[in-house]
């Protein structure tokens, strides 16, 4: 490859299309139907995509697994010669040991000069079926053309090769598009799968350390990985004045009462002077709860049920509750059980079907509940919505508006606390939303790194810090995330893959990554969900992660 065309794409890769990972979503159909896959953040009909193929050296080739026979370990001298390619990238050698024996692999040190970008693989188990895997995933917030290099395989004459191609993808509208992503067909019962990735190495000097090694069977691979020991001098760059742009102007509202600012002459709200929300970093936060029964058609559960789970939840570490709405005696319950435990709550005005406005019925029992409550001091957080408007209950003008009210009729009651709205990503930055932004304390949102085919349960911490990142920016406020977890059973959606190991590995993660400023979803597997299409929707309980 082209070592001009190689940095350039690597640099485009690097600054834009990795900066942000989003994709599928779940809608909240209903107060806890929460997952379906969230068609608007998928490329939709409409794009263009542009092919260009850049020629250069071969990928790396994948060879079938040979067939091997055990053979007794010798006292024969080594071989003294063994077959390895010749690594110009410090990418794992493979070195291999045609017999048993003992073989010695001298260091080998490569030294970059340029930034350099290779096809290489990683790999990942798949149960059988189909999968889409791969790809580059990126968000985008208006229309944009975006060019990338991705990984892909292509197969001549019966040899498989990982090329890395480069793509002009043109995003017609804001929104999370998965740029050439692949499929496969796996037919065994689990089967490990190569994921050929484009692997950029920064310049600098690495060093695969010598190796001796025993190989008891026949043809054998051995790899030998790099290791950065020297970043290379950051080169010196002159100082230099740019030029202000001023942003594109934002596409004019359909109706300008959903997103009208307020004027420069109006007074600017008053924001919550409560202290900062969450706990210290890497520790947990909160946890969301729902005083159903956990089998359908057993109802609400009862005070004293209501009590053990809290106080196990507390016991387990986090400090705070996130309720959705007022029913099933949310309020008593949970809240007596909270102020036992010694835990605080996030409460919620839950918006469904019935609408967003603040004559609903629904919103002003729930509101009319609240304030006959006012249990103030267990109260951390007031969330006015729950992706209400992803789902389109409400306007952008309707759900400012009810925030307004909320805040005016809990106010009238005592509550001095702040306030704030969730929603995905794709509804925060997809909308005209600074009205919202100026009324509400902290921004808010739900991301589940379940939903996107590119991440990998251990990633999960990064995939949900970056979706934070976005909200936060959009805002320019302290962002929380309102749910954020992974299923035990359910469908494998790329190479996210559903499972108690899985769900482990991935609520470490998250909780490692930003555990002190997320709400964790859910304490227990909700039975009387329906499955939904990912075959998920019952099996988010995570109490058994955390001890409980």
């Amino acid at each position: 490859m082209k070592a001009a065309s190689v940095a350039a794409a690597a640099a485009v890769l690097a600054g834009g299309v990795t900066a942000h990972r989003a994709g599928h979503r779940h809608a909240h159909q209903g107060l806890f139907e929460k997952r379906g896959h969230n068609e608007s953040e998928i490329c939709v009909p409409g794009c263009t995509t542009i092919w260009t193929t850049i020629t250069g050296s071969a990928g790396l080739y994948f060879p079938p697994t040979p067939t091997s026979t055990s053979v007794p370990v010798t006292t024969s001298v080594a071989p003294t010669t063994t077959s390895s390619a010749a690594a110009i990238v410090p990418t794992p050698i493979p070195n291999v040991c045609p017999t048993p024996g003992t073989y010695t692999f001298p260091a080998t040190t490569i030294i970059l000069t340029e930034t350099t970008t290779v096809c290489g693989a990683s790999t990942t188990e798949l149960p059988s079926g189909t999968h889409t895997l791969g790809g580059v995933t990126t968000v985008v917030e208006t229309a944009t053309t975006v060019v990338c290099p991705y990984a892909t395989a292509k197969t001549e004459a019966g040899v498989v090769t990982s090329v890395i191609e480069t793509t002009t993808y043109v995003c017609p509208s804001a929104g999370t598009y998965t740029i050439a992503p692949h499929t496969t067909t796996v037919t065994e019962s689990l089967a490990t799968v190569a994921i050929p990735v484009v692997s950029t190495f920064e310049p600098g000097t690495y060093t695969a350390p010598a190796v001796v090694t025993t190989v008891t069977v026949t043809n054998t691979v051995v790899y030998c990985p790099f290791a950065l020991s020297q970043a290379a001098p950051a080169p010196t760059i002159a100082a230099f004045t740019a030029a202000a742009v001023a942003p594109p102007a934002p596409a004019a509202p359909t109706t300008v009462a959903e997103v009208a600012a307020p004027s420069p002459s109006a007074a600017a709200p008053k924001k919550s002077s409560a202290a900062p929300l969450g706990v210290e970093a890497g520790n947990k936060w909160a946890m969301t709860y729902t005083p159903y029964g956990t089998v359908p058609g057993s109802g609400c559960k009862s005070p004293a049920e209501v009590m053990s789970d809290i106080k196990k939840i507390a016991a387990a570490g986090f400090t705070t509750i996130r309720v959705y709405s007022t029913d099933c005696d949310t309020l008593p319950n949970v809240g007596a059980a909270a102020e036992a435990a010694g835990v605080k709550l996030i409460i919620g005005i839950f918006i469904g079907n019935v609408g967003c406005d603040n004559a609903s019925p629904d919103v002003a029992e729930q509101i009319a509940a609240l304030k006959a409550w006012a249990r103030w001091d267990l109260v951390e957080l007031c969330v006015v919505g729950n992706e209400a408007l992803f789902n389109g209950f409400c306007s952008v003008g309707q759900l400012k508006a009810l925030i307004d009210h909320t805040k005016s009729e809990l106010g009238s009651a005592g509550y001095k606390g702040p306030y704030t709205t969730t929603d995905v990503v794709s509804a925060w930055v997809g909308n005209d939303v600074s009205s919202i932004c100026a009324v509400i304390d902290v921004v808010a949102c739900n991301a589940h790194a379940y939903f996107n085919a590119a991440t990998l349960p251990s990633a999960a911490g990064d995939f949900v810090a970056s979706q934070l990142a976005i909200v936060e920016g959009v805002c320019s406020l302290p962002g929380y995330v309102m749910e954020t977890g992974w299923p035990t059973q359910g469908n494998c959606i790329g190479v996210a893959c559903p499972g108690e190991e899985q769900q482990k590995t991935a609520l470490v993660s998250i909780k490692e990554k930003l555990g002190e400023k997320a709400v964790f979803f859910s304490f227990t597997d909700d039975a009387w969900k329906k499955p939904g299409e990912c075959g998920c929707e019952q099996h988010w309980g995570s109490a058994k992660v955390f001890g409980m």
